[in-house]
C-alpha cells in the first residue's frame, strides 16, 4: 500500500485539485453575490411602483422579473466561464431557440406588447366601464395579457389585450360627471314649450340629476310624424344607467299625464277607384 501511494504524484494532481477547489469557491461566490443582487433589483424596481400610486404594480413586477432573470443570466455565463467553458456557442444556440420560441408564440407575444402598453398608459383600469373589442363591461382584472370584464348580467369576458390596443376604446368612467343622451318625440300638433316644460320638471324631481351643469332639452329634429328633443341630463357616473333606464318611462308617463301626444309611425294609403 505504501508503494503504491508512493507511485502516486501527487504534486502532479495538485495544482489541478487547487484549481477546480478555487474555481468552485469562486462560482459559489458568484451565485450567491448574483442571486443577492438579482433580488434586491427585483425589490426595487417593484418598489418604484409602491412609492407612485398611478403607476401599476402588475407592469413593474414584471419588469422586476426580466431585470432579475436577466442578472441571472448573466451569472450562469460567468459561472460556466470560471471552468473554461466556451459559452458563445451557448449564447448563439439560446438565440436560436429564442426566436424559434418567439416565432411560435407571436400571437402571445403580441398580448405582451399590447398588455405592457395598456399598463403604461391605462386607459382603463380596474372597476372602470369600457367599450373595447366590442364588448361591454365593468373591468375586473388587467393582466400582462389579457383584459376580464364583467358583464350586467354576470358574465365574465376575458379579452386578448392585442384586440383592444389600437382600436378604440370607450372608457364610461373616465370623468366624473356624465351626459345621458336620450331622444323624445311630440306630435306635430302639440305645444312645444308645453312638452319642454313637462321634461324639465320630470328631470327637477330626479334625485340623481345635478343642476350644475344643467340639463339641456332641445328641438332637435323635424322628423316625418314628430317633433323630436333632444334631453341630456348629468349625473355622477355611478348613476348613469339609473337614469338611462328609469327617465324615460317618468318622462312617457309625464307626457301622458299632461295630454301630449307621443306619436307613432302613420302610413297614410289613397284607394283609387279606377272603374268611377
Amino acid at each position: 500500500m505504501e508503494d503504491f501511494l508512493a507511485s502516486l504524484d501527487i504534486d502532479q494532481y495538485l495544482p489541478a485539485a487547487l484549481a477546480w477547489a478555487t474555481n468552485i469557491l469562486l462560482a459559489l461566490g458568484i451565485l450567491i453575490v448574483g442571486l443577492w443582487v438579482a433580488g434586491k433589483v427585483y425589490k426595487g424596481v417593484v418598489a418604484i411602483a409602491s412609492r407612485h400610486p398611478q403607476l401599476d404594480d402588475t407592469l413593474f413586477k414584471f419588469f422586476g422579473s426580466v431585470a432579475r432573470y436577466t442578472i441571472l443570466a448573466f451569472v450562469a455565463i460567468a459561472i460556466l466561464n470560471r471552468f473554461g467553458i466556451q459559452t458563445a456557442s451557448i449564447i448563439a444556440l439560446l438565440g436560436a431557440a429564442g426566436l424559434a420560441v418567439g416565432l411560435a408564440l407571436q400571437g402571445t407575444l403580441s398580448n405582451l406588447a399590447a398588455g405592457v402598453m395598456l399598463l403604461i398608459f391605462r386607459p382603463y383600469k380596474v372597476n372602470d366601464f369600457v367599450d373595447a373589442a366590442g364588448k361591454f363591461g365593468q373591468v375586473t382584472e388587467v393582466d400582462l395579457f389579457t383584459t376580464i370584464l364583467k358583464t350586467f348580467d354576470n358574465q365574465q369576458i376575458i379579452i386578448p389585450n392585442s384586440q383592444i390596443w389600437g382600436e378604440q376604446i370607450v372608457n364610461h368612467s373616465h370623468y366624473e360627471i356624465r351626459g345621458v343622451d336620450m331622444t323624445f318625440g311630440i306630435a306635430y300638433n302639440e305645444n312645444i314649450d308645453a312638452a319642454r316644460g313637462v321634461i324639465d320638471k320630470v328631470l327637477a324631481e330626479h334625485p340623481h340629476i345635478l343642476n350644475d351643469p344643467a340639463p339641456f332639452v332641445e328641438v332637435s329634429t323635424l322628423n316625418d310624424s314628430s317633433v323630436d328633443f333632444i334631453v341630456r341630463p348629468f349625473c355622477h357616473g355611478e348613476h348613469y344607467f339609473d337614469i338611462l333606464y328609469s327617465v324615460p318611462e317618468q318622462i312617457k308617463k309625464a307626457l301622458d299625464d299632461a295630454n301630449i301626444e307621443i306619436p307613432f309611425p302613420h302610413r297614410k294609403v289613397i284607394v283609387v277607384n279606377e272603374s268611377a
